[in-house]
């Protein structure tokens, strides 16, 4: 019994060294890429850096590595590093530089960036509040399947802020945003039922 416990021990221990090994390299050929500008990999390797994975974290240093992504063109980068800004992890917080950021992300493709921004619209952080924008902003979320968009579009539309009131609407939206694993459009679809 002994020492099939000591047998499952070495084991373990063996493949937590391996593991181990596996990120460091991970991340060294993260670095590497990065250095040449493979931008894809700038971004993964921020978010090693935001995170602690593999590495100790620093997230001023991931925000610097996000600035470079987002600057080849990685709109996932910009939508980071404008999340950066809007909580001050890294960065001074600047609500109206997290806004260009969202905007770049938005504009670029990462339907995150326009939940993002379309949250501060709706809030007037860092921008002139504007809940018409905040709907449009959350409507193509939506439409590009982000469940947060869907559930803040929906509840948009149960109350008619930005958009005209439309029950029916929010319900069809709370419940989009359910089925793709959302707690609040489920609890609103639950509400707007």
């Amino acid at each position: 019994m002994i020492r099939n416990i000591s047998f499952i021990l070495i084991v373990l221990l063996f493949n937590i060294a391996i593991l181990q090994a596996d990120d460091i390299q991970t991340f060294n050929k993260e670095t590497e890429a990065c250095k040449k500008n493979n931008y894809r990999m700038c971004l993964n390797l921020g978010v090693s850096y935001e995170n602690g994975y593999g590495v100790k974290q620093d997230k001023k240093k991931a925000a610097q590595i996000y600035k470079k992504a987002c600057d080849g063109g990685k709109a996932k980068g910009c939508t980071n590093l404008g999340h950066m800004y809007d909580d001050g992890n890294g960065v001074r917080q600047d609500k109206k530089k997290a806004v260009q950021l969202y905007k770049k992300g938005c504009d670029g493709g990462n339907i995150l960036g326009c939940t993002n921004l379309g949250h501060m619209y709706d809030d007037g952080d860092g921008v002139k509040k504007d809940k018409k924008k905040a709907a449009q902003l959350y409507k193509k979320a939506c439409d590009g399947g982000n469940a947060i968009g869907c559930a803040d579009l929906g509840y948009m539309y149960a109350n008619g802020y930005g958009v005209k009131l439309d029950k029916k609407k929010a319900l069809q939206l709370s419940k989009k945003a359910c089925d793709a694993g959302n707690a609040v459009g489920c609890s609103n679809y639950k509400i707007y039922k």
